[in-house]
């Protein structure tokens, strides 16, 4: 009877724990389509959540690796793919704030919560019994009536498998477990680093002459910065809506210069220096290519991508610099010459480029972003957008305050099929804060997948950093800030529409180099009046945008589009340099990458600057080895539209089949048998060179 009473007692406190534990109870969450239920969520629920989805994450690993049956695609394949749940639950909340709404207890679990995920990881991967397994139903893969998606998923698998050591001896084995869990740390060091640097610079100017140039509504915000923190004046700081706009417009040089060296120096020495954790970080990735048998880490980490080895990724660097460069340098010359026409009379620097760059593009077409941002109102353009997603492929967003958000600034949408047909959540997320990272980005909170005959749909969340609103106006977005939407609207579209067997498979699970079709495919419409004319309106008029200024935007279309992908081959040059390494690294980083970069510099050098130290793509980020993908896919989306131009770029036809071939289907199958179904051909390099004003003739010229 006592035995009863103390198991009942037993019974009743796990149940206690588990209903004050959101996580724990996951799948009965009374929310719209299942949604996070932010409100209930605490810091001290994910440890607690974290461990116990690690333990039930194991469990179901052993019993796949330990099933005495015969090694099957369902009993093996489709059970290591839907194993871990859990874990996948409050990892996905977690990380997505750690970048969005993160603070000082979410920063301290996350590093403790690195190795231990780290070690979860290693653990399965290097499961012998469970790659035996799946190796067994991967040998007899040409046996098995598998559909394109499942062959794919098989494939990936194994060879994930594979390339995290599962075929290395048992020695190798232990050290590629230390060198990943070292890398993970090293990794989030070096990004949490970064956001602290970030926060931890501002300057209080006094004397309002000193940002003689800034529009009044930037120096709103900025007196605004200053009275949040009890200040009287104007607080700079390093975040975008700061940093575009006084690099641009702001008179006083010496200003610009004050931070540019400021943000180009972050975590260069001082409290949140990354220059050891760069050379750490790259010699760890080196070290594991080598245990792989390779010679650098680009040449293990390129294998499933699009370029598939470095020769190719520097080929298309090297084609672009070539075109480029020239018209590149002579966007500077005349840039120079502009400059000292106006009595500057020096040198350009880098504190100089934007500054004289938007003086000279208003003197050429007269346009500036003060005349843009009045038809660029956030909720006209967030209208905008969803009604191309409604024009291409008949998609409706509906506001539903009953989904619950992180944060009161994030709203929450029901997104319908044409058929009124439930599709996707959509999180949007538009302002800067503290507690968010610089940049913009895309991610899931529950990625697409079928459960039997149900078709479980993804919720998708778009972040970015964009103009607040004014005590006196509305958030008016710059033309880079409404670019910026369509591009992460691009990843989130890829994310929303999706259409596959197994969450592995879809949404944005593609390789570096196709992921960046989707959005960077988005960004063309915003040269085109069909586009603007359905939302660009004065934020107080309600007048259209007049035509003349559409055909300013058209013409500035190209303006130092040169140097812009100079700008871009940096960074890819940078990138690859750090990655085909063959020797441990520990010379000067901040040299290493100015030489890196030097072949397409179109500035001076700052010798005491490099952006490396911040480059969270390749060093807190999934681009190691893959930053080039940006102008591997800018070339696939230049083809792409290319297609919509010919035919219309509201043209149902042509909608549908991108939407069918690209952004329905996930990675099931390689991305150029995707693309080249939507466009019948392999793509080249002549239609972003059209796009870009950069001809052969041009090129021959110079």
């Amino acid at each position: 009877m006592k035995k009863s009473i103390v198991l009942f007692s037993l019974t009743t406190i796990c149940a206690m724990l588990t209903a004050q534990n959101p996580f724990l109870n996951y799948q009965n969450w009374k929310t719209p389509h299942g949604t996070y239920p932010f409100d209930a969520i605490k810091v001290e629920h994910y440890m607690p959540a974290f461990d116990e989805g690690i333990k039930q994450g194991l469990a179901e690993i052993d019993a796949i690796a330990n099933n005495p049956a015969a090694p099957t695609f369902a009993n093996t394949i489709e059970a290591y793919e839907k194993a871990g749940k859990l874990l996948s639950v409050v990892a996905s909340c977690f990380y997505n704030l750690t970048s969005a709404e993160t603070n000082d207890s979410l920063a301290a679990l996350e590093l403790e919560l690195s190795p231990k995920l780290s070690e979860y990881s290693s653990t399965i991967l290097l499961n012998e019994k469970l790659f035996e397994r799946i190796k067994t139903v991967y040998e007899q893969k040409d046996k098995l009536k598998l559909t394109a998606e499942q062959s794919k998923m098989l494939d990936d698998i194994y060879e994930g498998f594979a390339n995290n050591g599962a075929n290395l001896s048992a020695e190798d084995k232990e050290q590629f477990k230390a060198l990943q869990a070292k890398l993970s740390k090293l990794t989030l060091v070096y990004g949490q680093n970064v956001l602290k640097a970030t926060n931890a610079w501002t300057r209080l100017i006094k004397d309002e002459s000193l940002l003689a140039g800034l529009s009044d509504d930037t120096k709103q915000m900025l007196h605004a910065n200053a009275a949040k923190k009890g200040l009287d004046g104007w607080l700079l700081d390093l975040k975008p809506t700061t940093y575009i706009p006084v690099m641009k417009y702001c008179d006083n040089r010496d200003i610009r210069r004050e931070l540019y060296l400021a943000y180009n120096t972050r975590c260069i020495g001082g409290e949140f220096d990354n220059t050891q954790n760069i050379k750490e970080i790259v010699n760890t990735r080196l070290a594991l290519a080598n245990l792989f048998g390779k010679a650098c880490y680009a040449d293990k980490s390129l294998h499933k991508t699009m370029a598939e080895t470095k020769e190719n990724v520097y080929r298309l660097l090297d084609q672009l610099r070539d075109a480029y460069m020239p018209v590149a340098r002579a966007e500077y010359d005349e840039l120079q010459q502009f400059a000292d026409s106006l009595g500057f009379y020096a040198t350009l620097q880098a504190w100089d480029w934007s500054y004289y760059s938007e003086k000279l593009k208003n003197e050429k077409y007269a346009l500036s972003d003060d005349e843009l941002r009045p038809y660029f109102e956030l909720e006209n353009v967030k209208k905008g957008v969803f009604n191309l997603a409604n024009k291409l492929y008949g998609l409706k967003f509906v506001k539903n305050p009953n989904i619950q958000v992180y944060h009161p600034e994030v709203d929450a949408y029901d997104v319908f099929d044409a058929k009124g047909k439930f599709l996707a959540v959509y999180y949007c997320d538009f302002h800067p804060r503290d507690g968010k990272r610089g940049g913009a980005w895309m991610n899931d909170y529950k990625p697409q997948y079928r459960d039997g005959k149900t078709d479980s749909r993804p919720h998708i969340v778009n972040v970015m950093n964009f103009t607040r609103a004014t005590a006196d106006k509305p958030a008016l977005l710059t033309y880079d800030e409404v670019e910026t939407f369509l591009h992460e609207f691009g990843h989130g579209l890829h994310g929303m529409l999706t259409r596959c067997q197994y969450a592995s498979m879809s949404g944005t699970n593609v390789p570096r180099d196709f992921v960046e079709l989707p959005s960077q495919f988005n960004e063309n419409f915003l040269g085109e009046k069909a586009f603007l004319d359905t939302f660009a309106k004065h934020y107080l008029t309600g007048e259209p945008m007049p035509q003349a200024l559409i055909d300013k935007i058209k013409a500035a279309q190209n303006y130092h589009a040169a140097y812009a992908c100079a700008r871009q081959l940096s960074f890819g040059y940078l990138d690859m340099a750090w990655h085909t390494i063959t020797e441990p690294f520990d010379g000067d980083v901040i040299a290493f990458g100015n030489a890196a970069m030097e072949q397409v510099k179109v500035l001076p050098v700052v010798p005491e600057t490099q952006m490396e130290t911040a480059f969270t793509h390749i060093f807190a980020g999934g681009y190691a080895a893959g930053y080039y993908s940006y102008k591997w896919s800018e070339v696939l989306d230049a083809d792409a539209f290319s297609v919509f131009k010919k035919n219309g770029i509201f043209d149902k036809k042509t909608a549908d089949s991108f939407r069918t071939n690209i952004l329905e289907r996930g990675g099931t199958e390689p991305a150029m048998t995707l693309y080249k179904r939507f466009r019948g051909q392999e793509p080249t390099v002549d239609a972003l060179m059209e796009r870009d004003g950069i001809t052969k003739t041009t090129k021959q010229n110079d």
